[in-house]
């Protein structure tokens, strides 16, 4: 089950415990509500010489969702986990608007902007907003989760595959690259390049073959660049025959599966430079960090038994994962990052301002994107709500709720829950394990 975080009075971190003392300290008022999210107590006293159990966080970056996991190595129990949704891609979409509007207006010679290209300079280790945007979700959490238990080391999935083991066997050998890992970095590899569909006939969610473009009665080769993954009906059909005769019929489907061979994974590279910028910032932590790669996340899970999801992906990071991982009744914590607002003048396509930004964030104690629960004793608005304050000066507050939005609602019936940080929170569902 997950556990609760625990600080002292003094904002030190303890051993997290289990719901139900968390509870009992909390009905008994030797404890009170810290954070919200993740769900953290404080108690009203110091605990002096506290035998603290160090955890570990492993982390696995993803381009649109990263895993989160803290695993007690001791035991095997998953303590907490969470899957972090970034926002890069809404980045990167606000990016590319904001310059079509600016080169839209050049173009019209409305206003004159003399171009910047040539005179830009780049620091060392610059990282497009987007990536950055990931690497800086990633390290507010492991600096909160720093402050909340006793971290001990991290594992981190350093990189996608390990290009090594699949091209270079001299390195540790041909048993290593032939064994029962290289088959898992093989595959995860393809699966990524080859979208998980049968290359021929795009099927998906059915068992996939790796098969071989050029057949090795051809002259074909075991090289990751010579195969790809097939269905069993379509590898069956092409049997040894060629990719060229076996899709002669089929011209257009042929021409497909040549690009997709010749396709780099710019996706998987681009998360592979993040995840080297995140493994920096993380060593400066003075932690020790252990890395892994995607196919030995995936070989751990599959040796467990495991479903995949992001937060089991997790806490499969690394050669230190324990042979048995207790994950009965985990609630994942579902972060989303939706940042903290814009400063956006412009609402209109043509990019002409169309309102101001007032200096004053904090009204009547709330600011626009509080999460706050709000009692309305009487009218046609009475009832209890819980949802996101859209906050105003006048102190006529909306409230954005799952059944929608409702307006009006005074400043005077919200109680804060949540302050906007940046994030917005949901509860996962558990594992269900089959007996």
């Amino acid at each position: 089950m997950s556990r609760v975080f625990v600080v002292d009075t003094n904002r030190q971190p303890l051993n997290p415990m289990r719901p139900g003392r968390a509870r009992k300290l909390l009905t008994v008022g030797r404890a009170a509500v810290y954070r919200r999210y993740p769900f953290t107590i404080i108690l009203r006293q110091a605990v002096s010489h506290p035998v603290l159990v160090p955890l570990r966080l492993k982390i696995d970056p993803g381009a649109r969702t990263t895993g989160l996991a803290l695993v007690n190595d001791a035991t095997g129990e998953v303590v907490w986990a969470a899957e972090l949704e970034h926002r890069g891609f809404a980045i990167k979409g606000s990016l590319d608007e904001r310059r079509a509007v600016r080169r839209s207006r050049r173009s019209r010679h409305t206003r004159y902007r003399a171009p910047r290209w040539a005179n830009r300079r780049r620091k060392a280790g610059w990282l497009p907003p987007s990536l950055a945007s990931r690497i800086a979700n990633v390290l507010t959490w492991v600096a909160r989760l720093t402050r909340l238990c006793p971290l001990g080391a991290m594992s981190l999935e350093l990189v996608k595959f390990n290009t090594q083991a699949m091209q270079q066997a001299e390195i540790t050998g041909v048993a290593y690259q032939q064994g029962e890992l290289m088959g898992y970095e093989l595959r995860e590899y393809l699966l990524e390049k080859w979208q998980r569909k049968c290359a021929y006939c795009q099927k998906s969610q059915v068992p996939l073959q790796v098969e071989h473009i050029v057949p090795r009665a051809k002259g074909g080769t075991d090289r990751a660049s010579n195969l790809t993954l097939a269905c069993e009906a379509c590898n069956g059909a092409k049997g040894k025959q060629d990719v060229c005769d076996f899709l002669k019929s089929k011209p257009e489907v042929l021409s497909r599966v040549l690009a997709q061979t010749k396709a780099p994974l710019r996706d998987a590279a681009a998360v592979n430079s993040s995840r080297w910028a995140l493994f920096a910032r993380l060593k400066a932590l003075d932690l020790p960090v252990e890395t892994g790669s995607g196919g030995l996340t995936k070989y751990n899970r599959s040796k467990r038994t495991l479903p995949k999801t992001h937060w089991l992906d997790a806490a499969c990071v690394g050669q230190s994962t324990p042979e048995q991982l207790a994950i009965k009744e985990v609630y994942p914590l579902l972060i989303k990052a939706s940042g903290h607002g814009k400063r956006q003048m412009c609402g209109v396509k043509h990019g002409f301002p169309i309102r101001h930004r007032k200096r004053q964030k904090v009204h009547h104690g709330y600011q626009t994107g509080d999460l706050a629960r709000v009692v309305v004793p009487a009218g046609k608005k009475a009832g209890t709500y819980m949802g996101r304050v859209l906050a105003r000066a006048t102190g006529s507050f909306d409230l954005i709720t799952k059944a929608g939005r409702i307006e009006g609602i005074s400043h005077r019936y919200c109680q804060p829950i949540h302050r906007n940080d940046g994030y917005s929170y949901a509860k996962g569902v558990p594992l269900v394990i089959a007996s």
